[in-house]
């Protein structure tokens, strides 16, 4: 996958404006101020290319990117921002829920989280939605940079457990600051879309 050919597609907030074709889509969410588009930005080898938003919570709409005409890199509106109004937060709600429910037959979600905190409740929902629909997931472990080998060790074992996982095996520690655990994910973003290729031929 050449990450250098990647150009911004669209905004969308319905479904009638979600890409209908059989690409894979790699499919970003966290919590608002958790550093979704600097992951998107460390994957895509690029400085300012996801917006980096000055306030959480700005982001409403669903942004498709397309990465060398092969995969669509989906940034989600962040969640569980306190400042957006109760009807906001339920309208950004349905947006995510419809537009996963969409994708799940054709996506991976990149689950972020940052290691230095236990998951919220929101990252939780996140989490058991998509098991209950079946559809694939990462728990990207944002900030490792922040915390010694250590206190990541630690920091794994309460995500685990908060999020009711099996084993550890699904939580990859990464850091957008420092490209850390860049490779192991685009490996993974790599094995899915060639797997969904597969499928659909």
């Amino acid at each position: 996958m050449n990450v250098n050919k990647v150009k911004f597609l669209l905004s969308a907030v319905k479904l009638a404006d979600f890409p209908a074709d059989d690409r894979p889509h790699i499919v970003f969410s966290g919590r608002s101020n958790v550093g979704k588009s600097s992951v998107i930005n460390r994957l895509l080898n690029r400085k300012n290319f996801a917006r980096v938003g000055a306030t959480p919570g700005k982001t409403q709409h669903i942004n498709f990117f397309d990465v060398d005409n092969s995969v669509y890199f989906v940034d989600l509106p962040g969640y569980g921002y306190a400042s957006v109004s109760k009807q906001e937060r339920q309208r950004w709600a349905n947006v995510i829920d419809t537009y996963l429910e969409f994708a799940k037959e054709r996506g991976i979600c990149v689950q972020i989280v940052d290691i230095r905190h236990k998951p919220t409740v929101d990252d939780c929902a996140m989490v058991n939605w998509m098991i209950s629909k079946g559809m694939p997931f990462v728990i990207l472990a944002n900030k490792a940079d922040k915390l010694s080998a250590r206190q990541q060790s630690e920091s794994i074992k309460v995500i685990r457990e908060t999020l009711g996982l099996e084993s550890a095996e699904g939580i990859l520690p990464f850091s957008a600051l420092k490209g850390t655990g860049c490779k192991d994910l685009m490996e993974l973003i790599e094995n899915f879309a060639a797997y969904r290729s597969d499928e659909t031929l």
